[in-house]
């Protein structure tokens, strides 16, 4: 599979941009084959199967870039199936592949927002928010107020809370997953997903105080039926 052909697979999905937030990869049909059986074919040398994969997973990972940096998306996510393809024989399926896409696609916003949006060396991501990095923030993407008000929210919390976020709530990432994309151990990754619900519970109150959102379950739900809903 050559860049060439992720170009393509890219070009083929416009129809489909503007998910807000996909709240899960397209899963495959019971007649189809699973990420794993089309991995396989493709190091076999299957380059239909490779489209197949990104295809698979292109609106979750174009979603993940658009509300951080929407105008840098379509590159993103050309470069992070870009990084899959060269590492593909370095996957050793200790986890899914859906989660080896998105450590890509982390380290990838990571890349960029550090070489285009800040050039000092003291961006710490456990403290700069989107809104502090990029000048005009994606809030376009919004389809409704309370849309709005949730991504203005997420974007005013450090990106690795914001991310950790939409990992957890709109990719419906497990504990194991989430340790595995921040490359830290499950209680650590525990401990920041506490914190980054309290933080964006702290946000929402400052920015829309809304009327059922007293607790962190109920602000759960709420995050929770944007997915639903999308």
């Amino acid at each position: 599979m050559t860049a060439a052909l992720v170009e393509a697979v890219c070009s083929s999905r416009k129809h489909r941009r503007h998910v807000i937030f996909p709240s899960c990869y397209e899963n495959a049909s019971m007649t189809e084959p699973d990420d794993t059986a089309l991995l396989d074919r493709w190091r076999a040398g299957d380059p239909k199967s490779g489209q197949a994969l990104f295809r698979r997973h292109f609106d979750s990972i174009y979603g993940f870039f658009e509300n951080k940096c929407a105008h840098e998306a379509d590159e993103l996510v050309q470069t992070t199936f870009l990084a899959c393809m060269k590492g593909r024989d370095q996957f050793r399926g200790d986890s899914s592949f859906r989660t080896y896409l998105f450590t890509i696609a982390r380290r990838e916003l990571y890349k960029v927002l550090a070489t285009r949006y800040r050039a000092d060396a003291k961006l710490d991501f456990d403290v700069s928010s989107i809104a502090d990095l990029v000048t005009t923030p994606g809030t376009r993407l919004a389809r409704n107020e309370e849309h709005r008000q949730l991504v203005s929210a997420l974007q005013q919390l450090p990106v690795e809370q914001q991310t950790l976020l939409e990992l957890h709530y709109w990719q419906d990432m497990g504990m194991s997953e989430l340790a595995e994309i921040f490359e830290v151990n499950e209680p650590a990754i525990r401990t920041r997903l506490h914190r980054a619900r309290k933080a964006l519970q702290k946000e929402l109150a400052r920015l829309a105080p809304k009327e059922g959102m007293e607790t962190l379950e109920h602000m759960d739900l709420w995050m929770k039926s944007f997915a639903q809903a999308g």
